[in-house]
């Protein structure tokens, strides 16, 4: 179960509660954090009952049913089928997932639905993501090539050398992995966290890409990498099934060999 960080000398309190309309026999309870801190001293919980013989199979179409025909106030990030994936990464049933991809008949009991821990609220299942997209940034995710590319075609891999960079190429940045990482909790200010690493093992590993020394070199301090101390929340959480503890511990044995 994730932890989340209240707001400073805050409680969640108890909230309204949405009922069905009279004669809907099918009804599911979807729990929802609620906050908005430009006007609530405290965060609560809204609870909705929903009509589920008229709500596709997913934990995103019954938000957007709730936002659509119950209660227009409520607040969650969605990118998803318009080609952006991991836009509604949020907090279901105690773990961090995409609502698009958690189906509501996987969760037993009420739909619990959070915004991802530990991150500051901008309102209710949104959060703040800039300092995780700034430490993305902070890895230079982007080849860097000292030699001119080929006049008349790409620049070319093996397969092999491909297939190195097709997991980590995969990530689309929706933050779970890093906010169910305790790791990342206390010391997201330095920690760059699963998902940075992950990215920046993507390049370490391209065999096109000439600054693996310097990557490496921006790598090694006790807070960037080392403070990961391998809990695996991040790989157990990943939507997507991708492995960010084995590319942080493929990095630290990158530096471990070129020192001997």
């Amino acid at each position: 179960m994730a932890e989340f960080r209240l707001p400073k000398n805050s409680r969640i309190t108890k909230g309204k509660h949405f009922p069905a309309a009279d004669g809907i026999s099918n009804v599911r309870k979807f729990v929802v954090y609620r906050y908005d801190p430009s006007s609530d001293e405290n965060p609560r919980i809204d609870t909705y009952d929903v009509d589920m013989d008229n709500c596709g199979p997913m934990v995103l179409d019954a938000l957007i049913k709730i936002k659509n025909e119950i209660d227009p106030t409520l607040t969650f990030r969605r990118s998803c089928r318009e080609g952006i994936c991991g836009s509604c990464a949020m907090n279901i049933d105690g773990g961090n997932t995409l609502a698009c991809t958690r189906a509501n008949d996987e969760v037993k009991g009420n739909v619990k639905i959070y915004p991802l821990p530990h991150m500051p609220v901008v309102k209710d299942l949104v959060t703040d993501l800039t300092n995780f997209y700034a430490q993305y940034a902070s890895i230079k995710p982007w080849l860097q090539s000292r030699t001119p590319p080929p006049p008349d075609q790409e620049r070319l891999q093996s397969k092999a050398d491909q297939e190195l960079i097709n997991e980590p190429a995969a990530c689309i940045l929706c933050a779970c992995c890093s906010t169910s990482c305790p790791s990342y909790w206390w010391n997201s200010d330095r920690y760059l966290g699963p998902a940075a690493l992950l990215a920046s093992y993507r390049w370490l590993v391209d065999s096109r890409d000439d600054a693996t020394g310097e990557r490496l070199d921006e790598l090694e301090d006790p807070f960037r990498l080392y403070r990961c101390h391998t809990i695996m929340n991040c790989t157990q959480t990943c939507p997507k099934g991708l492995n960010p503890a084995q590319a942080i511990a493929e990095t630290k044995n990158m530096l471990v060999e070129r020192k001997y």
